[in-house]
């Protein structure tokens, strides 16, 4: 199937310290025997490097900093927006909800078991294999070429949505969409490439909104003209396949990044070799101040490279040490997971995560089964979007919840885990197609809020900046369990079970991870209260001290 909720650097310094300088080399080709004009800037500047120099290494910082922020500030204005663009048009996708009917109904005219033992599970096995050699690739080419990758692979996912017939054209289908799942990560990790550190946390809201926005809204139209204005899933097809087109031409004019987290990156050292501190009045080249070298961003007007297109060419020709980024990645996992707390989060979003999959992946067979299409009208877009929204605004309120992380957070996966369980399970034994509504409903707000959670408590505990390897680790193992769990229950190959035992299965999963962090965060609190009681018995007991003959008293 294709899963809807499947659904996430800074530049070259050699680069932007040339458009940033306010000063105009007039000779010598801006090295050492250049004469740079600046009038009173270039006097004023050269004070400002004077009086920098002189004052301590925290008002250094902090004036590097928002020299930083004013330069580049307005350069992230329009790769976010093309960005957005690009996530609102590749989610706009009125048919998805729609998908299982289409599939069995006349136009692909395909068997309840060749769907959901056959076909649906070929999305899980290639979304597997692929996230790994995808995480690489999308590290090594910059990001950008896979954002386009994932817009081609919408458009031929569609386009054989459209024309393709036959069980094995579908399976291929499915393929395709496993592409597109896997190089979802370099549209949520290609915005950090390009804009600078102040501007993260408001640059990741707009493009995950852009994204909700974009299913919300497809949802809802897919919705409004099967109900309204009875059209068929085919012509919702065709404005999904034209919406994905549009967002592949979008991704053309998205601008290349110069760097990235392992293949492209420069140095410390490098840097502090390739680039020299200029002083604005004189011309002279001020030599190794290891305080101004240490500030990041410094560099946007008072440091200016010297040869910049021997420093460009000499970089590409550089080769790229695939041993040594592996053995990297690997010091990093290590180092990432040496926490405990950011292991408990790290396997219950690994763990939760497999569980969601399954349930999205299989959700519109139950209801087909539940409710057959043909039978009356169906509402899957409606419902699609309302919990997209309600999730939206429990993600929003998880920043105004106040609780103690550290000690109630296992016992509140547990609780929370429970209620998921209870969810699916009712979906299962009640055959009614309004409380199966309800249920998803409440199923998808939980798991929203909760991998929110999940997800900012796993970065608060990250001994090292290293998020994208901690998600993309979380989610291949989520994959990895769920492909455990799709070969021995769902597919024809194993036990080949039917929608209504799967869900039952998937309600039982959830109530076991419920089980476990419900013990191990007893275990947590009883730890914690036995540590703070021997903390107060020792600081509450008396004190022996010593006479001047050495006795005790």
């Amino acid at each position: 199937m294709l899963p809807s909720a499947a659904v996430g650097y800074q530049r070259d310094p050699s680069l932007y310290p040339v458009y940033n300088s306010p000063l105009v080399p007039l000779a010598g080709g801006g090295g050492r025997g250049a004469q740079w004009e600046g009038g009173g800037a270039g006097r004023a500047q050269s004070h400002k490097i004077q009086r920098l120099r002189r004052a301590p290494a925290h008002r250094r910082m902090a004036a590097a900093r928002g020299r930083r922020g004013r330069g580049k500030g307005c350069c992230w204005a329009l790769p976010t927006a093309l960005l957005c663009l690009y996530g609102f048009f590749s989610n706009l996708r009125p048919s998805e909800p729609f998908l299982t009917r289409y599939l069995l109904g006349p136009d692909k005219n395909l068997s309840e078991t060749q769907v959901f033992n056959e076909i649906y599970p070929v999305w899980t096995y290639s979304y597997l294999v692929l996230l790994f050699p995808v995480f690489l690739a999308t590290d090594y080419l910059r990001y950008k070429p896979v954002i386009l990758l994932q817009g081609l692979s919408l458009i031929v996912t569609w386009f054989m949505l459209l024309y393709a017939k036959g069980l094995l054209a579908i399976q291929f289908l499915e393929f395709f969409y496993g592409v597109v799942t896997a190089t979802e990560i370099a549209y949520f990790s290609y915005i950090y490439s390009v804009v600078d550190l102040n501007v993260y946390q408001k640059v990741t809201s707009y493009c995950r909104s852009a994204t909700l926005v974009g299913y919300t809204v497809g949802s809802i139209s897919g919705q409004v003209l099967v109900s309204v204005f009875n059209w068929s899933l085919f012509s919702l097809n065709v404005i999904s396949l034209t919406s994905v087109s549009v967002a592949f031409a979008i991704a053309w004019f998205l601008p290349m990044p110069q760097k990235s987290l392992f293949f492209h990156h420069l140095s410390s050292s490098q840097v502090a070799r390739e680039m020299k501190v200029i002083d604005c009045k004189s011309g002279a080249v001020v030599q190794d101040d290891p305080a101004l070298q240490s500030v990041p961003g410094w560099e946007d007007e008072s440091e200016v490279p010297l040869n910049v297109e021997a420093h460009s060419a000499e970089k590409q020709e550089q080769k790229v040490d695939i041993p040594k980024v592996l053995k990297e990645l690997w010091r990093d996992f290590l180092q990432c997971y040496s926490s405990r707390p950011m292991l408990c989060w790290s396997v219950w979003w690994a763990l939760s995560t497999c569980g969601y999959f399954q349930v999205i992946n299989y959700t519109q067979g139950l209801w087909e089964m539940v409710l057959p299409a043909q039978n009356s009208e169906i509402y899957n877009g409606g419902v699609e979007a309302v919990s997209t929204l309600l999730g939206a605004v429990a993600v929003f309120a998880v920043g105004y919840i106040k609780i103690l992380w550290a000690t109630w957070g296992e016992v509140a996966l547990a609780l929370f885990s429970l209620l998921i369980a209870a969810a699916v399970y009712i979906m299962d034994i009640v055959r009614n197609i309004w409380i199966c509504y309800a249920s998803y409903v409440v199923f998808r707000i939980i798991y929203m809020l909760l991998i929110t959670i999940a997800t900012f408590q796993i970065a608060t505990n990250l001994s090292v900046e290293r998020y994208a390897l901690v998600f993309g680790v979380n989610t291949f193992i989520a994959l990895a369990l769920q492909t455990v769990l799709t070969v021995i229950v769902v597919d024809s190959r194993g036990l080949g079970l039917n929608i209504f035992t799967q869900f039952m299965i998937y309600a039982a999963y959830f109530a076991v991870i419920s089980a476990v962090f419900l013990v191990s965060g007893m275990y947590s609190i009883m730890k914690n209260y036995r540590r703070q009681k021997d903390m107060q018995s020792r600081t509450a007991s008396p004190k022996c001290t010593e006479d001047s003959l050495g006795n005790e008293v």
